[in-house]
């Protein structure tokens, strides 16, 4: 199924750290996304998920992600609205969560897009495209494999899965079959 967005830049610096997208004193009260989406990066800016917007698009520098593995940091973007992170690069933990939680992690040259200009992302066929449509420029166009293409074109992976069967998976993609 093919994905649209289209929103509004947040911009973010280098190393936004897990704890940065949500702190760990918040996870230690709850892990239900619903609630800690108002806490979305309340140590970088306390007024900051107040103001995100459904299809806003984070954008930022290199190693977005860093520090803890725990799935929750891309969750809880999700449950902000936020459906795709753009970044010069990603912490490998946070972009494996980020794909098997149905956000789009793309990375990219993030040096001239500003704070609030237009970006449109999608996916479309195996292929994920990321346009700063105030400036006119092409940010990204990144071709996926077939399963990571499956699984955010799912919406996630358990919903990948639950589509698909696990014995439909592991028979097109040979990989995902365990040696006997």
């Amino acid at each position: 199924m093919p994905i649209h967005i289209a929103g509004r830049a947040r911009l973010l610096g280098d190393d936004v750290n897990t704890d940065y997208i949500i702190t760990s004193k918040r996870k230690r009260d709850t892990l239900d996304e619903q609630i800690l989406k108002r806490y979305l990066f309340e140590t970088i800016d306390p007024a900051f998920a107040a103001s995100v917007q459904p299809g806003d698009v984070l954008v930022a520098g290199r190693n977005f992600g860093c520090g803890s593995a725990m799935e929750i940091a891309a969750t809880v973007i999700l449950a902000a609205g936020v459906r795709a992170v753009l970044a010069k690069s990603f912490a490998r933990s946070f972009y494996r969560n980020a794909i098997n939680n149905g956000l789009l992690p793309i990375e990219c040259d993030t040096n001239g897009v500003a704070e609030g200009d237009r970006i449109v992302v999608a996916l479309e066929r195996g292929v994920i495209t990321a346009e700063n449509d105030t400036r006119n420029e092409r940010l990204a166009r990144v071709e996926l494999p077939l399963v990571v293409d499956e699984i955010l074109s799912a919406g996630g992976l358990v919903e990948h899965v639950r589509r698909r069967g696990q014995a439909a998976t592991a028979s097109r993609h040979p990989a995902l079959v365990p040696r006997r």
